[in-house]
């Protein structure tokens, strides 16, 4: 619907200008399905979308879902039959995780009363899916990460289809990022590859704070390639994206081998190869290969790190320390109209002409067809020892026809206290309209420990109008 702001009614006050530095009583603790998890740490890797067929045994145990009905103390990984049960192994004897395994035959969800739903975990494994995921399973996993929850998503090179089935693990991989309810804008800000990569051990980034190469379970130098894939990085599309570990001649946005991300409140890692997990041993009748141990490769260190991190416990790059999981922005729906905001007049709004989101108010830049500069903004201290995610949900209408020029922008921008601009998050243009709401979502861990500006500003033409339409607004500290 094109809504013209000119046409409607303006609000009449201006909105006092502050940069608010939020105190005890604005920052809004976490609900208990976005709280940082009590100890243990709840793991669930999925044993849905044939993950054993073939050559392939890609579970950390043949009881299931409780691999300790096997044996509930291990400390041998062959206490546990399953080509990862290495890795499962590993975090049951730190007694602080709690593993399940989804069973063949289940069905992934999120929000229902079974006990392998998963809002009752931290962390979900997916590790290397051979079966697409269902309409109503991408939405499970997709709505599981958005609040909070860690998604591991392991892959193997294309053609590496063990069921038959005619899908593979990067197609499935790609499909639950590109083809689901919740967004499908590239969230996690990267693609993988259609690649096959024979022999190769990329080598890890030069960190030293990084907490998946630095984690409690060792330091990453590399990894393994035994026939596998990379992935394509889209800074653009999601600037929390990282690539940590890379093929030989890459960097940058292509070739990475291990990459993680954030969408929501939640984190993402993703691994271009099973070979890497593979302990060697497994169930009967499978080829199996221990690259777990493969001296070319830190693996198990890097799973481990890896898992840790997912789960939220280690640091993604503040100051090292301990976190309270908080959302910080105070008014993030702007319910309470122009309180703890900065705003150029009327953009805080009940009008008509644009829908909220949720509630009855949102925050509508731009939008009355002539040339005019609007901003919003507010001002949050962001805990050192923090990993930080800002998340809003943007509606762009505009009466543009154009297809290929920006006419009318809006810029997110993250601000020092002196009004510097730290880092340009995203811009976004007429070329961007949509029905409905995406929500975009962006790493500010690097500003752990500082007060910044979460600013937005709308810049308009003077012939036909765009609006920027913002509501939903998060910062989630873990």
């Amino acid at each position: 619907m094109l809504g013209f702001r000119r046409s409607r009614h303006r609000l009449t006050t201006a909105l006092a200008a502050f940069g608010l530095l939020l105190t005890g009583a604005a920052v809004q603790t976490a609900t208990a399905g976005t709280a940082a998890a009590a100890t243990p740490h709840r793991i669930l890797f999925d044993n849905t979308k044939s993950e054993t067929a073939g050559n392939a045994d890609w579970i950390i145990g043949t009881s299931q879902p409780d691999p300790l009905g096997q044996d509930s103390t291990p400390s041998a990984e062959t206490d546990w039959t399953g080509a990862i049960s290495a890795w499962g192994v590993a975090l049951q004897k730190t007694g602080n995780y709690s593993l399940k395994t989804l069973p063949s035959g289940s069905t992934i969800t999120y929000g229902t009363t079974a006990a392998t739903d998963l809002q009752n975990f931290d962390t979900f494994v997916l590790p290397e899916p051979n079966v697409l995921l269902s309409t109503a399973e991408k939405t499970a996993v997709m709505k599981f990460v958005q609040n909070g929850g860690g998604l591991f998503l392991i892959s193997d090179h294309t053609g590496s289809d063990r069921n038959n089935d005619g899908e593979d693990s990067v197609e499935i991989i790609n499909d639950l990022m590109s083809n689901n309810s919740v967004d499908s804008t590239n969230p996690f800000g990267f693609t993988v590859d259609t690649l096959t990569v024979g022999t190769e051990d990329p080598r890890a980034i030069s960190s030293t704070t990084d907490p998946v190469l630095n984690g409690s379970f060792g330091k990453v130098t590399g990894s393994i390639i035994r026939s596998g894939t990379t992935a394509t990085l889209s800074p653009t599309s999601n600037s929390a994206v990282k690539g940590l570990l890379y093929r030989s001649g890459y960097s940058g946005n292509t070739g990475a081998f291990f990459a993680t991300s954030t969408f929501g409140s939640g984190r993402v890692a993703f691994w271009g190869d099973s070979s890497p997990i593979d302990d060697g041993t497994g169930q009967s009748g499978n080829t199996l290969y221990d690259g777990w141990n493969d001296t070319a490769g830190t693996n198990a260190a890097l799973a481990l790190n890896a898992t840790e991190w997912l789960a939220g416990t280690s640091d993604s790059g503040g100051g090292g320390g301990t976190c309270t999981a908080a959302q910080l922005l105070a008014n993030p729906g702007f319910e309470s109209g122009s309180s703890s905001w900065t705003a150029s007049s009327g953009v805080i709004t009940t009008a008509t002409g644009q829908a909220a989101r949720t509630g009855s108010y949102k925050a509508w830049l731009n939008g009355n067809g002539s040339a005019n500069t609007e901003t919003l903004s507010q001002s949050v201290t962001i805990p050192a020892g923090c990993a930080a995610t800002l998340s809003f949900y943007l509606h762009v209408d505009t009466a543009e026809t154009t297809t290929s020029t920006a006419y009318d922008t809006l810029k997110a921008q993250v601000l020092n206290s002196s009004g510097t601009v730290l880092a340009m998050l995203a811009t976004y243009s007429n070329l961007n309209a949509a029905t409905g709401y995406t929500q975009r979502t962006f790493n500010l861990g690097s500003y752990a420990g500082q007060t910044v500006t979460v600013k937005f500003t709308g810049v308009e033409g003077s012939i036909l109008q765009t609006s920027f339409v913002i509501d939903d607004t998060a910062l989630n500290v873990s």
